[in-house]
């Protein structure tokens, strides 16, 4: 190639690619994980600094004016650069016996170690005037962290045993990102008569609350409602428990569908049975909104005229109704021994058939609470007698909606 006087000397990409790109013998090119090797539990907190890593690294990027002989030299500095596993085997066996000494294994923790899940801080008032149990949450401490940021989002529901279904479920707010939530809520059940307290259990929940999952178990705790004595407020502070299991052998035509507060006065002056449907409570939710359209029927039975039937208004979304109203049966005094009063309550649904929610029957045949207040409806004359009882999902004689 001939070069013209003043100009500059050019040189081809050939010859730029050829310049000084092979100052010694060519070295094997190392992964990346060489550098970075992989411990069976993830990088520990503090790794140490493997005498043999850093040193390779530097020298790959060492500029090219190293002597050939430097490589020569590098090797007999570096005995395990070309086997990096070989360096770090025994540091790796040595972190993973630090990491089991001070981290503990999250699969062994035993769900019997109370630590583990918490305690619960409640206390409970049976007001018997009032046929109410009146349950204060106050707090928690040291729960079990559900979420992947150390905490959890806990809320506690009730139930009622046995019998448990989301007509006794009462449940208080959701505290986020705690460990140590203080509610210092009251929750109340109504209609708790004295039957009641001998054989139901009160199971008290706490679950962490997730938006994009199934809500998490942390622990429970139980107590028997026959540890109380009326009008007697009682303090707890709980260890919470695994999960116990509910028992599946009970009569499915038992469970309860909520409460119903009923009225029966014999008015002798016109020789008929009054019957007052005041209100119910814990109804269970039949809509997919999880509430409910109440109202109620009633029945004197046997009803060979078919005029024995009266309905309450409906009331709207809710689980709690109100009804105070009264409906009077004309019937001999003589006559009620004969009779059974079949109530039952329905949710009120447009353009389908209304749901059946629960029912109940006072009367001769009838037992425990139900068999007392007709007796002592017969026994007071004149008397407003006012009894709380269970409504079941089975439904009295085969009535039909």
């Amino acid at each position: 190639m001939t070069q013209r006087k003043g100009e500059k000397p050019t040189i081809s990409i050939q010859e730029h690619m050829a310049i000084d790109v092979c100052p010694g013998p060519i070295q094997p090119i190392k992964q990346i994980s060489d550098y970075f090797p992989r411990y069976p539990r993830g990088l520990p907190p503090a790794a140490p600094q493997f005498a043999g890593h850093v040193g390779p690294l530097r020298s790959a990027l060492s500029t090219s004016s190293a002597a050939p002989a430097a490589p020569a030299a590098a090797e007999s500095e570096r005995p395990n650069e070309d086997n990096p596993e070989r360096a770090c085997a025994g540091a790796s066996a040595s972190l993973q016996a630090i990491r089991r000494d001070e981290e503990p294994d999250v699969e062994g923790y035993d769900s019997d170690d109370s630590t583990t899940l918490g305690t619960l801080e409640f206390s409970l008032l049976y007001d018997q005037e009032n046929n109410a149990l009146h349950c204060t949450i106050n707090k928690a401490k040291g729960l079990k962290p559900m979420d992947h940021n150390g905490l959890s989002d806990p809320y506690v529901k009730l139930h009622l045993l046995p019998g448990a279904s989301k007509a006794n479920k009462l449940r208080t707010k959701t505290l986020h990102n705690t460990l140590n939530p203080f509610w210092n809520e009251t929750l109340t059940y109504y209609g708790i008569t004295d039957e009641d307290m001998v054989r139901k259990t009160l199971r008290i929940s706490v679950c962490d609350e997730d938006k994009f999952r199934h809500n998490e178990f942390i622990g429970e705790t139980r107590i028997p409602l026959k540890k109380l004595k009326p009008n007697q407020v009682k303090n707890f502070n709980n260890c919470l428990e695994k999960q116990l299991p509910v028992n599946k052998t009970e009569d499915k035509s038992l469970e309860e569908r909520g409460r119903i507060m009923i009225s029966l006065k014999y008015n002798t002056q016109k020789s008929c049975l009054v019957v007052g449907i005041i209100r119910c409570a814990h109804l269970a939710a039949m809509d997919a909104n999880g509430f409910s359209d109440p109202y109620v029927k009633t029945y004197l039975k046997p009803d060979e005229n078919k005029k024995s039937k009266h309905k309450t208004a409906v009331k709207k979304k809710t689980l709690n109704p109100e009804f105070n109203e009264e409906f009077c049966y004309d019937i001999k005094y003589a006559d009620l021994t004969k009779k059974t009063l079949e109530i039952t309550v329905w949710d009120y649904d447009i353009g389908k058939s209304n749901d059946f929610i629960g029912g109940v029957s006072l009367g001769i045949n009838a037992n425990g609470e139900r068999l007392k207040h007709w007796f002592d409806c017969l026994k007071n004359k004149d008397k407003k007698i006012e009894r709380w009882h269970t409504l079941t999902n089975e439904l009295p004689g085969s009535l039909n909606d």
